[in-house]
């Protein structure tokens, strides 16, 4: 029998029937990712395992470091194949990591190959999954095999968007938007890399950046840009939130500051992150889009390790800053200017779980149900038990049926059975206590739940344009940025 079957994370009947029924019918609504626009315009096709599935993967590389294996192995310059075999050489030393799930699912749902991955059966696998992926798999394939009805890129403001113009104009069905991300604007503390931003920015809003204002409105005209190629969404990664007090005035010094080169205190540093926060939180609300912040992460905690690979690279933990009180302090100031976007929050520890869950019950607005939502488990806490965890302390203090689901926030094309894997545990959970009585043992109305859940809920909150097709790209200023 297979690792992987049709009970998998299933333990009643009832939850198998909600599974089957209401969960896996619904297409994939991927509001946030980090898929490259490019390949998906460019309709990518994988040469091999390791380019689909290892090619930046820092969660695998942060295994197989854990297991003794040389760097080389992991972001180093050995050929595909033998990075291929070190993470199959580490798979099964992963029992009750998710990554032991998340490999035999992705292996099972790409390629039909129920095998366990382990050294013996690394060659047999690598090649019949090459063999597939040579064939039969390309981006628009997998977009279409897993009935992906909307994806949400992660997008600089200083991007070009000539390829999501590509997409626009294209046939494929998947519906595919931009999601802006304006996180170097805020990095006056680090002038260097801010200016040459600054520049990038310049030349994709077609504009002098000359002074504050410029910078300003640079950044709006980028928001112009992005919402008529569709976008409706934005996205923060942030250490803390920021919720300092800090006029015009002193923004536009700490700016010019900047712009000659001198590193922002701490404290200015601060200011001018809470200045740029409610600039654009009010350009989200003026544009009906909905602001996500992704909050809490301890980043590049091995400086060595940085300093060789640079960031992004698997050595980053979960944070335990003390942010609540400044995030409550950002949210209420944008309520207080009537210009409270649609907003996401995701939190990466589970300590603060229900901190999280309870400022989001306390912005509510008429006629948006859910207004402002506690997203699902991020990052170190998208797998079983961290699911489990967020859905529960969004019930008991929230409402869990207008939740917006599960995303990928991946950069891989083998993520989507992360969607599945969500359902599995949601329906397991509804499932369960539907058997035990905690729940109306009423398939009708849970069922209903879970479909909204997995796709409806999304569908209906971000309020996205029907399709975004080649009239709309025409309107757009496509640049080089």
């Amino acid at each position: 029998m297979a690792f992987i079957d049709e009970r998998f994370l299933l333990e009643s009947e009832t939850a198998i029937r909600l599974y089957e029924e209401y969960a896996a019918p619904e297409p994939i609504f991927d509001y946030h990712c980090h898929l490259s626009p490019r390949q998906i315009a460019e309709n990518r096709r994988f040469n091999d395992l390791f380019e689909i599935w290892l090619e930046g993967d820092h969660y695998k590389w942060r295994a197989m470091r854990a297991n003794g294996e040389p760097e080389r192995y992991c972001n180093g310059n050995a050929p595909p194949y033998e990075k291929f075999l070190a993470w199959a050489r580490t798979v099964p030393h992963t029992l009750r990591n998710p990554l032991y799930h998340w490999t035999h699912l992705e292996l099972q749902r790409y390629f039909g190959i129920t095998e366990l991955l382990d050294a013996d059966s690394a060659p047999r696998i690598w090649e019949q999954a090459n063999s597939i992926l040579q064939n039969d798999l390309d981006v628009r394939g997998i977009l279409q095999k897993f009935n992906v009805h909307t994806v949400g890129t992660t997008d600089d403001p200083a991007d070009t968007l000539n390829y999501h113009a590509q997409i626009a104009a294209s046939s494929l069905p998947t519906r595919v938007l931009p999601t802006f991300r304006p996180d170097p604007a805020l990095r006056v503390d680090a002038p260097p890399s801010f200016n040459a931003w600054v520049d990038r920015l310049s030349r994709a809003a077609n504009t002098q950046i000359t002074s504050f204002k410029s910078f300003l409105d640079a950044l709006e005209q980028r928001v112009l840009d992005f919402h008529a190629i569709g976008c409706r969404a934005s996205d923060h990664g942030l250490d803390i939130c920021f919720a300092e007090p800090c006029t015009d005035a002193q923004a536009a010094a700490i700016f010019t500051d900047a712009q000659i080169g001198h590193t922002a205190t701490p404290e200015d540093h601060r200011r001018f992150a809470s200045y740029i926060l409610h600039f654009v939180g009010r350009l989200y609300a003026k544009h009906s889009w909905t602001m996500q912040l992704h909050l809490g992460a301890l980043r590049n905690v091995n400086s060595r390790a940085k300093s060789i690979h640079g960031p992004d690279t698997g050595f980053d933990a979960m944070g335990g800053t003390a942010q609540l009180s400044a995030l409550a302090k950002f949210l209420d100031k944008l309520e207080q200017d009537g210009s409270l976007p649609r907003t996401i929050l995701y939190n990466s520890n589970p300590v603060e779980n229900y901190a999280f869950a309870t400022i989001t019950g306390s912005f509510s607005a008429e006629g948006i149900p859910g207004k402002v939502q506690f997203g699902s488990g991020w990052w170190f806490m998208d797998q079983k038990e961290g699911i489990e965890w967020q859905l529960n302390a969004l019930s008991n203090v929230n409402l869990l049926s207008r939740f917006v689901g599960m995303i990928t926030d991946s950069r891989s094309f083998m993520s989507y059975p992360r969607h599945e894997y969500f359902r599995r545990v949601l329906c397991n959970l509804l499932g369960g206590e539907m058997e035990k009585g905690l729940l109306p043992n009423d398939e009708a109305l849970v069922g209903n739940m879970v479909r909204n859940i997995c796709f409806g809920n999304a569908d209906r909150y971000f309020g996205l344009p029907e399709r975004a097709g080649a009239t709309m790209a025409g309107t757009v200023d496509i640049n080089q940025g």
